[in-house]
């Protein structure tokens, strides 16, 4: 059962707007998400600071759709980590995963640098829009390769809206999540040029989001804090959560988009199938596919 302490401080999002509509701003808390993630894939430290990262920003990004829309972050590097993939939706779901969860570093040198875990990579966000037949692409090149400043980058380049971007994921000494979350203010047209540098300088100032969530302070105070003295107006909140709607009988369907010579290969035993975004495994039968093939023969006639 979950306490009223716990629920009143959950892993929620906040959207506000400046009184006078010059900026708008969102911050999210992602604490029980990254913890999730971590757990479901088995993530090294590397990994759970970088994909902790990915996921807070697509969070972010997705509190700009609509309804169940979605966008989805991938970022392709010649670092360790390889391929990394975060999605969100409008609804507050979110998921993703990395291509080797154990990559790590060598912590007792001293040159090690987060960005070397990505390395140099591409970043590509792709959005699926309403009314829309195909997502939406655009690609940049990882300028830190640290998600953060890649991500703000994005905004400007492709999006063309300015951004202060703050992502972060809190370790303690053992290397536990300590907490996590993460804030974006984007420039609206009325705004002053030179409104985001500033607060960008600003909030070099800040402590990080999860030392600022460790003391006390919640999504609300966070957004006060970065728009101050400007005043604000909360126009939603929501909850989200590590959450992935794949189901056994999806992964049945898909297996029923075979062809009659793949399902005989497979027909012989049982097939364990596994979902990248949250490694839940599901056992397909071979009685199961033994149908599927007759099925399929029969649609054939």
């Amino acid at each position: 059962m979950i306490s009223k302490e716990d629920f009143i401080t959950k892993d929620r999002l906040i959207k506000g707007i400046a009184k006078d509509g010059t900026l708008k701003i969102s911050v999210v808390k992602t604490t029980d998400i990254i913890k999730t993630a971590r757990k479901k894939h088995g993530l090294s430290l590397l990994n759970t600071v970088l994909l902790g990262r990915a996921l807070t920003g697509t969070m972010l990004m997705a509190s700009e759709l609509k309804g169940e829309e979605r966008i989805k972050m991938r970022i392709e590097g010649q670092g360790p980590v390889g391929l990394l993939v975060a999605e969100a939706n409008r609804v507050g779901e979110v998921r993703g995963y990395v291509q080797h969860p154990q990559a790590e570093f060598d912590y007792t040198n001293g040159d090690t640098n987060i960005s070397d875990g990505l390395g140099v990579g591409v970043m590509t966000i792709s959005k699926t829009l309403y009314n829309e037949a195909e997502p939406r692409h655009s690609s940049i090149e990882l300028i830190k390769s640290n998600i953060t400043d890649d991500l703000a980058y994005y905004m400007v380049q492709s999006e063309q809206i300015p951004s202060a971007i703050l992502l972060d994921v809190g370790l303690d000494e053992e290397g536990n999540i300590t907490e996590a979350g993460g804030l974006m203010i984007q420039r609206m047209p009325d705004a002053p040029e030179g409104a985001i540098d500033q607060l960008q300088e600003k909030m070099l100032q800040f402590d990080s989001i999860s030392q600022m969530l460790g003391n006390g302070l919640y999504i609300d105070d966070i957004m006060k804090k970065a728009m101050d003295p400007m005043e604000v107006k909360e126009l939603d909140r929501q909850p989200v959560d590590f959450f992935c709607r794949c189901t056994r009988d999806r992964f049945k369907n898909a297996l029923a988009m075979l062809g009659v010579e793949d399902l005989k290969e497979i027909s012989d035993e049982g097939q364990e199938l596994v979902c990248h975004f949250c490694n839940e495994h599901y056992n397909i039968t071979k009685n199961e596919i033994e149908e599927l093939l007759m099925e399929t023969k029969a649609k054939m006639n």
